[in-house]
């Protein structure tokens, strides 16, 4: 999470944005995001430019060599008047365009329009956000820009008007490393925002299979064809790639769909998915698939991703899933049959409670992450629940730092579930039995198994009680006698 210098310098430049007449935070975001992805490009660049130095190499960038001008680091130099023409005349062009007319990129760009009104407003916003990055370069923090992402998403401090939250990063951090992607993932995002999820997949697979990128193969299904993303608003979609590019992704998969309508078709083609869908959004119920009503017949965006989810799966892929609480519990027919479909047609390996303040400054709602695979043909023996109690940060709308953090607890305890089996259900993770689940009627909900250990108090008799209390009133009233005596 973004703290400290880092934060401070990241509040001025949004506060120059707003004094400077762009007051709509989601348009700042966007703004912001050009800036950044154009400075990112020109980064990139000079990393290949010395790695090509160093190995005696050609390099063939994505800069003409007749323009430099296009470059952050040459018009972030020059004074305001014609850094202001060069970005909106021929920077901004630039990255619509980049990698041609049918790239992923010139796709979404394509609406982009760059609303920086003034030359002094840009400058401004340039300095600071140079100022900004040589803070963060100082910090020694390894994804300065994933942090910076979540930071700026937080100021939209209401959820979207699909029903979205953005996922904060450590809990996408956290997803990510209880699922470990392999090279071989197809992994799919099905109401992507800012790509948070596909992001975070590709980091840890830079940083554990570093050596996939060796082999010709998987380096170019890490660029092609291994992430997919799809999502209803356009300005969230061009946030989604750009933030793909610049954490090295050549050409994601990027799509504006509505993934729970008919015209998503996609059947058993990922094997993975890591998501956080929708909550309470509003829905075309005319339009959403006919075989995801078949599974649960309902509104909630929320149980028919889940259906969603299991058909997009390949037989043998994973799935974890942030849902509501009521997603566990809730009593209607379209609850049930989701979480009975999950449970005896595929195996459902884990539940983990997390507490309500997670995705506060955006609301208070209980949250939990359900972890499955599909099987087609059951295969739910026990399934391990965990009760996150801290997160690592406040629960109120600060959520400032704290030394409380069950984060690291989860991820050892799942990647060695067999040490869990003798855990008692007072405990903060325990095992409970598929067949127990279905005589509870298929509640997930943690409370319904969990167990609490109450303290034996004794108290004195009531007799004993009564005669202390007159031995007190004695020794008031003499002690009141002898005050008396000395008035």
């Amino acid at each position: 999470m973004i703290t400290g210098e880092l934060k401070n310098k990241i509040d001025k430049v949004w506060e120059t944005f707003w004094t400077g007449g762009i007051t709509n935070p989601l348009t700042v975001i966007e703004q912001f995001t050009y800036l950044l992805y154009i400075k990112g490009l020109d980064d990139n660049e000079k990393k290949k430019e010395a790695d090509a130095e160093l190995l005696g190499l050609e390099f063939e960038g994505i800069f003409p060599k007749d323009k430099p001008q296009l470059r952050w680091s040459i018009f972030s130099n020059m004074g305001p008047d014609e850094m202001f023409e060069v970005v909106t005349q021929e920077v901004f062009p630039f990255i619509k365009d980049l990698g041609g007319k049918e790239s992923i990129y010139s796709k979404f760009m394509k609406d982009a329009i760059f609303v920086i009104p003034t030359p002094s407003l840009l400058a401004r916003v340039v300095a600071g956000i140079n100022g900004l990055l040589q803070a963060s370069n100082s910090d020694g923090k390894k994804d300065t820009l994933g942090d910076l992402y979540e930071y700026l998403l937080s100021k939209l401090s209401t959820a979207g008007t699909n029903g979205q939250f953005r996922t904060p990063r450590h809990i996408i951090d956290m997803i990510v490393r209880l699922m470990k992607p392999m090279p071989e993932d197809i992994i799919v995002d099905p109401s992507a925002g800012s790509a948070g999820f596909l992001v975070g997949a590709g980091e840890y697979l830079k940083e554990n299979h570093s050596d996939m990128f060796l082999i010709q193969g998987l380096r170019e299904h890490f660029n092609q064809n291994m992430f997919h993303g799809f999502e209803m608003d356009g300005t969230m979609l061009r946030i989604g790639a750009m933030n793909m590019m610049l954490h090295g992704v050549d050409n994601p998969n990027i799509a504006y769909r509505d993934s729970l309508s008919e015209q998503n078709k996609d059947n058993e083609q990922y094997t993975l998915v890591l998501a956080n869908p929708p909550f309470k959004g509003s829905l075309d119920y005319e339009s959403v698939s006919g075989d995801l009503l078949k599974v649960t017949k309902t509104k909630k965006t929320e149980l028919l991703f889940l259906a969603l989810f299991l058909r997009m799966l390949k037989k043998g892929g994973r799935c974890a899933s942030i849902v509501p609480d009521g997603v566990l519990f809730g009593s209607s027919k379209a609850h049930k049959s989701i979480r009975q479909e999950i449970v005896d047609n595929h195996k459902l390996e884990a539940i983990i409670s997390m507490p309500s303040g997670v995705f506060k400054p955006y609301a208070g709602v209980s949250t939990a992450i359900i972890i499955f695979t599909k099987t087609s043909a059951g295969g739910t023996s026990n399934v391990w629940f965990y009760d996150m109690k801290a997160d690592g940060y406040s629960l109120d709308d600060k959520r400032n730092p704290i030394e409380s953090n069950d984060i690291p607890d989860i991820l050892k305890r799942f990647n060695n579930l067999e040490t869990e089996k003798e855990r008692e259900r007072t405990e903060q993770s325990f095992f409970v039995k598929a067949d127990e689940i279905r005589e509870n009627g298929y509640d997930l909900s943690i409370n319904k198994y969990k167990e609490v250990k109450y303290e034996e108090l004794e108290f004195d008799k009531p007799k004993d009680i009564i005669s202390t209390i007159k031995k007190l009133e004695d020794e008031i009233l003499i002690h009141l006698n002898e005050l008396e005596e000395l008035i």
